[in-house]
């Protein structure tokens, strides 16, 4: 008769799972890269030819709906022309805890459809698009400076909800290829949903929502797939801090207009 339970698995066979994942990571980054050059694509969004070795074609990309310029503390996109350094009225008369926001895209057309075949059908093809988008977003000295990366933690009763952490899959991915030191953040407790919530409302919500379970490095890259308001990745960065952080910047794909 088969128990009702699993047994918890032993040291030995944890130590076991772990170094094949260390070895099986680099193997299947190189087969997906393999057979991405060797086999002929199509574009996510067209379905023209694709740009080798890009799930997308020159004209589609080019067309994306691309963050610039936008304000380097929360990423709200600016008004054509405006100063690349310049902080935006939101950050000048409330101060975010971050150092800097990169978030190459804005959450609208391609890349909100996009988004929600990732976030909310799980679509691993729409994942890794969004991800390559992100890396190219994210210059290489960008990609250099973290000596953490945090994802946006859902509280496991949305996780099971959802059945999905988007912030997460991301983010594993992206340390992955890149070697960087994945951290944890946990959620302390339940917050309401964001959605339909103003600017204040969303502040107020999300006030020590967050812990760090364990010390962290100086410098800290917190990762999520949308950035709205920056509360979100504001409260997270606060707690880092509290963690020893000195200094946070936010990454994520897409910036929603205000």
């Amino acid at each position: 008769m088969k128990p009702d339970f699993e047994p918890e698995p032993t040291d030995e066979e944890r130590r076991s799972k772990s170094g094949c994942r260390s070895w099986l990571t680099p193997l299947w980054h190189g087969l997906d890269l393999g057979l991405r050059r060797a086999l002929p694509g199509r574009c996510n969004f067209c379905l023209a030819p694709a740009t080798q070795e890009r799930p997308w074609c020159e004209a589609c990309f080019e067309s994306l709906p691309w963050n610039l310029p936008a304000c380097p503390s929360c990423a709200e996109p600016q008004p054509m022309g405006s100063h690349a350094d310049r902080l935006c009225g939101h950050c000048l008369t409330r101060p975010l805890a971050l150092v800097r926001s990169r978030v190459p895209l804005r959450y609208e057309g391609e890349v909100a459809q996009l988004m929600q075949r990732f976030k909310f059908h799980a679509s691993p093809r729409a994942g890794n698009v969004l991800l390559e988008l992100l890396e190219l977003g994210l210059p290489p000295h960008a990609l250099a400076w973290p000596e953490a990366l945090i994802p946006v933690p859902l509280h496991p009763r949305r996780a099971r909800e959802r059945g999905f952490d988007q912030a997460d899959w991301l983010s594993r991915r992206l340390a992955a290829r890149h070697g960087l030191r994945l951290q944890k953040a946990k959620r302390h407790h339940h917050t309401p949903s964001q959605r339909g919530l103003d600017r204040v409302e969303r502040f107020r919500n999300l006030r020590d929502a967050f812990v760090i379970p364990a010390e962290l490095p100086a410098r800290v890259a917190l990762l999520d797939d949308v950035m709205t308001t920056g509360a979100t990745l504001d409260a997270l960065a606060r707690a880092c801090l509290a963690a020893g952080a000195r200094e946070v910047e936010a990454w994520a794909v897409a910036r929603t207009p205000l």
